[in-house]
């Protein structure tokens, strides 16, 4: 299946109208988190993206208007493309946002290097799902079914009974930015059990958020599968772990991928020549 870019790009964009000033611009630009945006006519038509370094070329110019500084024209998709095209053209041209346009030149939607990325953790995650349903039907053997939906954080029963706070920052972080894969579900009854994705889930719970984005797998024989205690729930009872609350948060220890990375990073620091080994 093609993905397209209207499934990925965001629709309300921030952007300068081509009269707006260099000085404006740069105030602007200066409250955003991003590196540069999109420039318009009085009619929404793209004519352009104005870069912070353009910006900084002309910060002693600060009344004159972006027209004047701006190269026209501009790379540019449309929501019909497909994303895996797009994906090529920013990385040939080292591109970190592409404004995307409609049929008359209007810009309807911008697309950045990170929905690019979400865009593939969502694709992998269907993989997990069906991973998971295998396994518990060869274990079980029963038939199971999985389904995309959201879930209520507040029933959701861990599995796993530590997390990291610095990976906790990273999906807060995700999560701000629509940019979290969905988390893993098996649905037992009225039993939601936590199998993949507890620091997103915390995370969430943490932010105040009601409901998740989740695979869900369900047994299509749902009574024979209530007589049976899962490993999931066995490992769950053994650490009573209830609900999210009864994660432990390690805030002294790294999560095991930033370690390994401080580390690396460390080694270069001090010049090891086996670093890259």
């Amino acid at each position: 299946m093609i993905v397209k870019v209207r499934e990925y790009m965001v629709l309300e964009v921030e952007h300068f109208n081509r009269s707006t000033t260099v000085g404006e611009a740069i105030d602007l630009l200066s409250r955003s988190r991003h590196h540069g945006l999109p420039v318009t006519d009085e009619n929404n038509r793209l004519v352009g993206f104005v870069s912070s370094k353009e910006l900084l070329r002309n910060a002693n110019h600060r009344e004159r208007p972006l027209s004047e500084i701006i190269r026209p024209g501009t790379y540019t998709a449309t929501p019909e493309m497909a994303l895996d095209d797009v994906a090529r053209i920013m990385f040939r041209y080292g591109l970190r946002d592409l404004p995307i346009t409609d049929d008359a030149g209007k810009l309807c939607g911008v697309i950045s290097n990170l929905d690019i990325v979400r865009s593939h953790f969502e694709r992998a995650s269907p993989a997990k799902a069906e991973t998971l349903k295998t396994l518990l039907s060869e274990r079980y053997q029963l038939p199971f079914s999985s389904r995309r939906g959201l879930v209520p954080i507040a029933t959701l029963r861990p599995t796993q009974w530590k997390v990291y706070e610095d990976e906790l920052e990273g999906r807060r972080y995700e999560l701000e930015r629509g940019f979290a894969e969905p988390v893993l579900v098996l649905q037992k009854g009225d039993k939601w059990i936590l199998v993949d994705g507890h620091h997103r889930a915390l995370a969430a719970q943490e932010m105040g958020l009601q409901q998740l984005q989740a695979f869900i797998l369900t047994s299509d024989k749902p009574h024979e599968f209530a007589a049976t205690e899962t490993g999931f729930e066995r490992l769950a009872r053994e650490h009573h772990l209830e609900s999210l609350s009864d994660i432990e948060i390690d805030r002294a220890a790294h999560h095991p991928l930033i370690e390994v990375t401080t580390q690396l990073l460390r080694r270069f620091d001090r010049g090891d020549d086996h670093a890259t080994h």
